[in-house]
């Protein structure tokens, strides 16, 4: 299942943020096969101001776990934190996933006319 993870820092958190960066990093790398994206937001003045994640687990109590774990989240970085699920559709993580996906909305829409 994939979770995006928008969370946003705590205002004036910069220096939290640089603190937990290198533990947060050295997590990251302990489980880069459940992350599909990561990275900061990044203000326009070129500061962090929060992070956005992708990551691939299987269910939301293992998500629970992870975010426990990971020094970001444990520090109390965040101000706010949203998760939602999605499922990917492009790039296509099989051949014929997205051709597979018309396929199923254009019978729904028939059915909705029909």
């Amino acid at each position: 299942m994939l979770f995006i993870l928008h969370c946003i820092d705590r205002p004036g958190s910069q220096a939290l943020r640089a603190r937990a960066r290198l533990p947060h990093l050295e997590f990251v790398a302990a489980h880069t096969d459940v992350f599909r994206f990561g990275g900061p937001l990044v203000g326009d003045d070129g500061a962090a101001m929060g992070s956005l994640m992708i990551l691939e687990l299987p269910d939301r109590p293992a998500l629970e776990r992870h975010m426990q774990a990971d020094p970001f989240f444990n520090a109390g970085l965040f101000q706010s934190v949203s998760v939602w699920t999605s499922r990917q559709i492009v790039p296509e993580a099989a051949a014929g996933e997205l051709r597979a996906e018309i396929a199923r909305q254009r019978m729904l829409a028939a059915a909705a006319v029909g």
